[in-house]
């Protein structure tokens, strides 16, 4: 499903279906212009991992190089060959991978592939031989996270493995790279600290010859706050959707951004209620007054946190709600107040745009104790994704 319409203001969402997430792609492409205007001389590598942050993996790949992207980044192989094979020939860079994975498909269609274990050099090795190909890598380092990435005697032992496998031919060292611990607090120590570290990586990699196409380490908080941190590249994600990765610091419009998703549903049902009737399992709220109850057809089984009970915001009829009572796997309920004058059908918004006066994905996180990263990505498969925008009438619904 798609709409050619202006996506400047709001439009409303289709009839007749229970929920959706509409998905603005114009605004991924102004966003990820903005962060390639904030980028300066550095190419711009937008993340589509996870299904593009719940946004859909080709829509908003398509969206993003419209930006200006010149790079896509995911965490997993699968959606590194379904954008190949929807025929998208940028660089893509893959980085999460398990032993025994088959790299054939990736090494073939010409997927740069991340190694930061000795099992991951030599399976990328051992299959460029078979191929008769040569694979192209980036050397992922940890500079301080403590999470994916090589350090100390194993960085060393890489280091020293990939000059001669480079000139036998079999894979090439298109980039180095790293991540940030703290990006999102510009201001802590370990910033500065985790620059410095890889800066003396690389420094140590040229000494042994190693000198790569491409140097990267900042993520969407660092390509807004850090520009010492652009190198050759950058990769944001959650900001190619219009989100803020720095809450504490800006909303999304202070940075020329704008919320790319909106998620909404229609009332199923709108009925009275008197006054000290327990609502939904538990019976967690008690209606304080008469009042009409308005029922949504979404629940934790379409991504809406159980955590969100009696907290998480709406929208409806302009007037600014909390869930009343218990999330359930398939709806949860609001209560509208004695003189709500809608009906069934209405439109809910569960986030979308603050600018625009609504909820948003930051919102509903500080409502749940978690981050809009979640918020977004956890909206669920069987909630259909209305592309708005250019291209959306090529894109469908999900």
């Amino acid at each position: 499903m798609s709409a050619d319409a202006p996506t400047s203001t709001i439009v409303p969402a289709p009839p007749g279906l229970p929920a959706c997430a509409q998905v603005d792609l114009d605004a991924i492409s102004d966003n990820v212009a903005t962060l390639r205007d904030l980028a300066g001389r550095a190419e711009v590598m937008a993340v589509v991992k996870a299904d593009a942050y719940g946004h859909g993996l080709l829509p908003a790949a398509r969206a993003a190089l419209r930006g200006g992207a010149t790079w896509l980044g995911v965490a997993q192989l699968p959606e590194a060959v379904e954008l190949r094979r929807a025929g998208i020939d940028v660089p893509v860079l893959s980085w999460l991978h398990v032993p025994g994975q088959d790299l054939t498909e990736a090494v073939q269609l010409g997927i740069d592939l991340s190694v930061s274990t000795q099992w991951a050099l030599d399976a990328v090795a051992t299959t460029a031989r078979r191929l008769g190909a040569t694979a192209r890598i980036h050397l992922k380092v940890d500079t301080g996270l403590g999470r994916n990435g090589a350090w100390g005697d194993e960085l060393d032992a890489l280091a020293a493995a990939i000059g001669p496998l480079q000139a036998e031919g079999v894979l090439t060292l298109v980039g180095v790279f790293s991540h940030f611990a703290y990006a999102d607090a510009p201001q802590h120590p370990t910033v500065k600290t985790q620059q410095e570290r890889f800066d003396e990586v690389l420094a140590d990699l040229a000494r042994a010859g190693l000198e790569p196409q491409v140097r990267h380490l900042a993520n969407s908080a660092a390509t807004l706050t850090n520009p010492s941190a652009q190198y050759d590249l950058v990769r944001p994600g959650l900001a190619v959707y219009g989100l803020s990765p720095v809450p504490d610091l800006g909303a999304p419009d202070d940075y020329g951004l704008r919320e790319a998703m909106r998620l909404v549903a229609h009332l199923s049902s709108v009925k009275p209620c008197p006054a000290g009737q327990g609502i939904s399992y538990g019976h967690t709220y008690t209606t304080p007054a008469d009042t009409l109850l308005g029922l949504v057809p979404m629940g934790y089984a379409d991504g809406i946190p159980r955590n969100a009970s009696s907290v998480g915001p709406a929208l409806v009829g302009g007037r600014r709600l909390s869930i009343a009572g218990r999330v359930c796997m398939d709806q949860f309920v609001l209560d509208l107040g004695a003189d709500y004058d809608g009906a069934a059908g209405d439109e809910v918004v569960l986030f979308g745009r603050g600018a625009a006066g609504e909820p948003t994905a930051q919102d509903w996180a500080a409502a749940t104790a978690t981050i809009n990263y979640e918020i977004v990505t956890r909206v669920g498969a069987r909630v259909p994704r209305v592309y708005l925008g250019a291209g959306s009438a090529a894109e469908g619904s999900a």
